[in-house]
């Protein structure tokens, strides 16, 4: 069965935590035999003069590369430029923030960065959205009907399970401390950082002492797995998410999740024991962080995603659409 000839075009740099997410998925793709990957990495966003050399070398990259489709990983500028100087179909994942309000940027930005990828859906061959929440946030009606809901998947050797004594040995950590993991990336406004410091503040105040874990993205991806299986609970407190990978990898390390609901979550973590959602308020978290850590239990994350969020179930799907597309091939089963 022949190939699919795709090139990805992903924002940032090819090395580096940046879009981690997006290439670990290209690279789980081209494992599974069903597609020949080429990567082009986006150097700017912003720039016209750079944006202007870029895309003289996305169209070498196209032309060299022999390519049946274009799949774009993220809107914005990103899925507008993909769309431009060539015929060959466009497909998009949209991440979350290329579509939902951001805390980040002031609101001109944002708005255009929207309108953006707004144009870009209607141009698009296809559409994939992470979350069904994200899909809802797509302007035109054809769009939202045919779009598809496909969750970023989870490495489950990359994210494995680790003896917490062991992990707590390799970062140096006592085995006694309570630990709490907050992942607050490149955006501590807008995955609400101090709302996570007030409420872990609030849970000393009710159980004792905890240390609070700030994953920043000078954290090293190959190190997250252990801070992971090493910490006693995860706690997100974002004002908006798509589908937030941080979750999706905490289930596959069996870390139990305090999260407030936002973009798929309480989705993700229905079937998930122990784990807890509760509302955007400090004290309410605090109850549930302190619930967590006088549990002392794993949860039973990695039967879920095994289920739900594995890379070959994600090939078949994004092959799928592929196929679709293209409308002459069969798809490669993982």
């Amino acid at each position: 069965m022949t190939p699919f000839r795709v090139v990805f075009v992903i924002p940032g740099d090819a090395e580096g935590p940046s879009y981690i997410f997006a290439k670990r998925e290209v690279d789980a793709l081209e494992r599974s035999g069903a597609v020949v990957a080429e990567r082009f990495f986006l150097q700017s966003r912003t720039s016209p003069r750079v944006l202007r050399s870029e895309h003289a070398r996305f169209r070498d990259c196209l032309r060299r590369s022999r390519a049946d489709l274009v799949h774009a990983y993220y809107g914005t500028v990103t899925s507008l430029f993909s769309s431009v100087g060539h015929r060959l179909p466009l497909v998009i994942t949209f991440q979350g923030s290329d579509l939902l309000p951001t805390y980040d940027f002031t609101g001109v930005r944002v708005w255009i960065g929207h309108l953006l990828s707004q144009i870009s859906a209607v141009r698009s061959a296809a559409i994939i959205c992470v979350s069904r929440q994200l899909r809802s946030r797509l302007w035109s009606r054809s769009c939202r009907a045919r779009a598809e809901v496909v969750p970023t998947p989870v490495n489950l050797d990359v994210f494995r399970l680790i003896d917490r004594d062991e992990a707590r040995r390799a970062l140096d950590w006592s085995r006694d401390e309570r630990v709490v993991l907050f992942n607050a990336g490149s955006a501590p406004r807008r995955k609400r950082l101090d709302l996570a410091r007030e409420a872990v503040a609030e849970a000393e105040r009710l159980g004792g002492k905890i240390r609070l874990v700030v994953m920043q993205n000078d954290v090293p991806p190959e190190r997250v797995p252990m801070l992971m299986n090493a910490a006693d609970c995860t706690l997100l407190a974002s004002e908006a998410e798509g589908s937030p990978n941080t979750v999706k990898e905490a289930m596959a390390c069996n870390l139990p999740v305090v999260s407030v609901p936002v973009g798929d979550v309480e989705e993700r973590l229905r079937d998930v024991s122990p784990s807890r959602i509760v509302e955007p308020d400090a004290r309410a978290m605090a109850r549930a962080l302190c619930e967590m850590l006088d549990l002392k239990q794993r949860s039973n994350g990695r039967t879920v995603v095994q289920r739900e969020l594995s890379e070959p179930r994600m090939v078949e799907r994004v092959t799928g659409i592929y196929a679709a597309v293209l409308g002459h091939r069969g798809v490669s089963a993982a």
